[in-house]
């Protein structure tokens, strides 16, 4: 049956985002507890009105808190540059490099003994809690580009296909050669490009390449995406024992549409998630 690719366009997704996709909070709780003792100890500095004397005094007793510093400001690193009209500075706070009394002036112009002092929070812990989440939301571009493909992999095991078996995940196209026996040159332009698979699935005596990916929004990316997937689909035709297969998906592909309608027309072995939905892959 010809599919029609302005039908086949309009049924993509606008987003493919599961519930963890915008938080990770057992990530977020594993941060904040690897910290909650020095934490707890910095707590003790909460509305004192004799902060730094009060500092210098925590950080003789328990220098251990200087570890929970970086993450009050929103930093995972245990080095911090800064620098002013004193001059330039690199704080290490994994051991101490420099004296209490440059800590306390790190302290006081970041604001932290601000924060501290006024009481502007009740509970460090509570407040890290709230800053993992801030930097673990950072995370939802690279969490989206893996989206994709565990939607494509679930469709793979559904499809009765097994791991390490009939079906392996990022395998360079050399690995694919000498384990299916294949001449695939001609898709590594004589073996200078280390080209590399999201999933091979073989199948009936193929071994079917697969690319995945899930755009939501618009950009170059896209139309050189396309091209490239095109170029690959025509380098691949006539390859006996090989199939390239792409699957895509996302309304950014509505401002691309032009360059993704000439890789579906060479290639049609083109699918979206509606095609895994409707079982595309107990075909291979």
């Amino acid at each position: 049956m010809r599919r029609v690719f302005s039908e086949w366009l309009s049924s993509m997704r606008e987003s493919i985002a599961n519930y963890t996709y915008y938080v990770e909070f057992d990530t977020v709780y594993k941060n904040a507890e690897a910290v909650k003792v020095e934490l707890n100890i910095l707590n003790s500095l909460i509305g004192s009105r004799t902060i730094e004397e009060d500092f210098r005094t925590l950080l003789s007793k328990y220098p251990e808190v200087l570890r929970c510093i970086p993450i009050l400001l929103a930093k995972r690193e245990s080095e911090i540059f800064a620098m002013d009209d004193d001059g330039a500075f690199k704080f290490d706070f994994s051991k101490r490099n420099y004296s209490i009394d440059q800590y306390v002036s790190f302290m006081e112009k970041t604001g932290l003994f601000n924060l501290i002092s006024k009481k502007l929070v009740s509970n460090l812990y509570d407040y890290v809690l709230g800053v993992e989440v801030g930097l673990n939301s950072n995370g939802r571009k690279n969490r989206g580009g893996h989206l994709m493909e565990d939607l494509v992999e679930s469709f793979i095991k559904k499809a009765g296909f097994i791991e390490g078996k009939t079906y392996f995940k990022e395998m360079y196209l050399s690995d694919l050669e000498r384990k299916a026996h294949l001449d695939l040159s001609a898709l590594s332009n004589e073996g200078s490009t280390a080209k590399r698979f999201d999933f091979v699935v073989f199948s009936k005596g193929v071994a079917y390449a697969i690319e995945c990916n899930f755009y939501a929004s618009g950009g170059s990316k896209l139309n050189e995406t396309a091209r490239s997937y095109k170029t690959l689909a025509l380098e691949s035709k006539g390859i006996p024992g090989f199939k390239f297969v792409w699957f895509t998906d996302g309304i950014g592909w509505y401002s691309a549409r032009n360059n993704l309608k000439e890789t579906f027309d060479v290639l049609d072995s083109l699918f979206n998630i509606k095609d895994l939905e409707d079982g595309i892959l107990e075909s291979f």
